[in-house]
């Protein structure tokens, strides 16, 4: 499947030029940002890891291992990607027990730079946002171009689409996610079974903001529409009074998508006429996400682009530095910018 067809089309216009992205791991950094003070003492040991080539899963289970313990006693905010060099958090939970030796974990893919005891164990989600340092390398386009376009998504935001990533290998994981719906059944493994669940909600998502930037009303809100703040899971209707709110050019307030689930959608207007005709069309999709206990949510539809800052450490080389809320994809603030050649690319030296 194409990248159109899994994500949907660009809001600001034709990318501003072409470069690589995850050259190296050093390419792509990312830190969880969590907001919880950690007491010092309890049942549950936090780690704060770094990761370098090596998915969350595959950290969580080397912990595990380390620790003599299930894996089911690791747990994680949140996934990260593998092919980046990440820092995020993990918890063991060691009721009774002394810290454990961990050293078996680490090497050069994975090293622990800080402990500490806490009396809960962290939970998935828990973490505010990501804080991401990006490098895009081989890079080709007008700077003046470039310089224009960041400044527009620094002020305007960007679609908060569910990046590729999400989607597997050419769409796998969504081909995966149909087949078992088309039969009415569900994975027995838990970790296939969220994954594709997860997968079939991100493409619906996408596919109902695809239509809102197709139109421009993704950045704006309509009467009938869902609102919600930023780091907010709660929602309220929109009438003419909420359309005008202040804080909806200030990017705290957004209009939102559906996250399918069970139970109907309470949006009104254009935005329930949409999620009906998706719906229509997805009708087994829809279906198998309320079969299977999911309840309907919210996502925002723009993306703020939090402490944007950029600079070109080299001709042919922009460094960007932001912070998204969790469940987010810096790949789609790149997305805006530029069109992604693959990794280990080599071609004509920067026009600049």
């Amino acid at each position: 499947m194409t990248e159109l067809e899994l994500l949907g089309p660009r809001a600001h216009g034709e990318p501003c030029g072409q470069g690589v992205l995850k050259a190296c791991a050093e390419d792509f950094q990312v830190d969880e940002v969590l907001d919880i003070p950690l007491s010092g003492e309890g049942e549950h040991l936090w780690l704060w890891v770094e990761k370098r080539g090596l998915n969350t899963e595959e950290a969580a289970r080397r912990l595990a291992r380390a620790a003599g313990m299930p894996l089911k006693s690791v747990s994680y905010a949140g996934l990260k990607d593998r092919q980046a060099l990440t820092r995020q958090w993990f918890s063991l939970h060691l009721p009774g027990k002394a810290d454990p030796e961990l050293g078996a974990a680490e090497g050069d893919s994975l090293r622990i730079l800080k402990r500490v005891r806490h009396s809960r164990k962290l939970q998935r989600g828990a973490h505010a946002a990501n804080g991401f340092s990006l490098r895009l390398t081989q890079l080709r386009g007008d700077r003046e171009r470039l310089e224009a376009r960041l400044e527009r998504l620094k002020a305007e935001g960007v679609p908060n689409y569910f990046g590729l990533q999400r989607f597997g290998h050419e769409g796998g994981n969504l081909l995966e996610a149909r087949a078992y719906a088309e039969r009415g059944e569900l994975p027995v493994q838990r970790n296939l079974r969220s994954r594709l669940l997860s997968t079939a909600r991100s493409y619906l998502f996408n596919r109902a903001l695809a239509e809102r930037v197709a139109v421009g009303s993704w950045n704006r809100a309509l009467p009938g529409d869902l609102l919600a703040f930023t780091d907010s899971r709660s929602f309220f209707p929109a009438g003419e009074a909420e359309c005008a709110d202040p804080r909806l050019a200030l990017l705290d307030l957004h209009p939102t998508g559906p996250l399918w689930g069970a139970g109907a959608s309470s949006a009104g207007g254009a935005e329930r006429e949409l999620e009906a005709g998706i719906a229509a069309r997805e009708d087994r999709l829809c279906a198998w996400l309320g079969e299977a206990g999911l309840a309907h949510e919210r996502r925002i539809l723009r993306l703020p682009i939090g402490s944007l800052t950029w600079h070109y450490p080299a001709t042919d080389t922009l460094q960007l530095g932001f912070i998204l809320p969790a469940g987010c994809f810096a790949t789609v603030v790149v997305r805006e910018l530029i069109d992604l050649l693959p990794a280990g690319h080599t071609d004509t030296p920067c026009e600049f």
